[in-house]
Parts: C-alpha cells; sequence; structure tokens
C-alpha cells in the first residue's frame, strides 16, 4: 500500500496521489474508477466540485510554499 500524498500546488489544485478515498459529510463513498491520483479544488470555481475542472486558470492566486505551524494546543 503506497503511502498517501498531498501536494499543494501554485494557483491551483490540491493534487493527491497514492492510497486514499473521498467520503462526503454522510460518510457516501466519491466512485474515484480506480484513480490513484486526482485533484481536488481550492477556488471554488469548479463545475464538477470537489474535484478539479481548471476553472481557476487565471482566477486563483496562491504561492504554494511549504512552513511550519505553531506547536498544537494542549
Amino acid at each position: 500500500m503506497a503511502a498517501t500524498k498531498i501536494t499543494v500546488n501554485n494557483n491551483g489544485s490540491l493534487k493527491i496521489e497514492g492510497d486514499f478515498e473521498i467520503v462526503d459529510k454522510n460518510g457516501g463513498l466519491y466512485g474515484l474508477q480506480g484513480r490513484e491520483i486526482i485533484s481536488l479544488c481550492r477556488c471554488g470555481l469548479s463545475q464538477n466540485k470537489p474535484f478539479c475542472d481548471g476553472s481557476h486558470k487565471g482566477h486563483f492566486g496562491h504561492e504554494a510554499s511549504a512552513f511550519d505551524l505553531p506547536l498544537k494546543k494542549q
């Protein structure tokens, strides 16, 4: 089983690779038809939400650069 990798793309989607499943708020499983790589919409413009359809092009700006979160509150 491959580890799940999520890549935050510049000016676009979240790319998910590996072993994963995607469910809706009620636990219903999305049928991914064997896909091992998908992209999720971050801009809200996709006509195929929660999946990216490329609608963000020219309408969504975010430079993805990794950083450390503050320490977890206890």
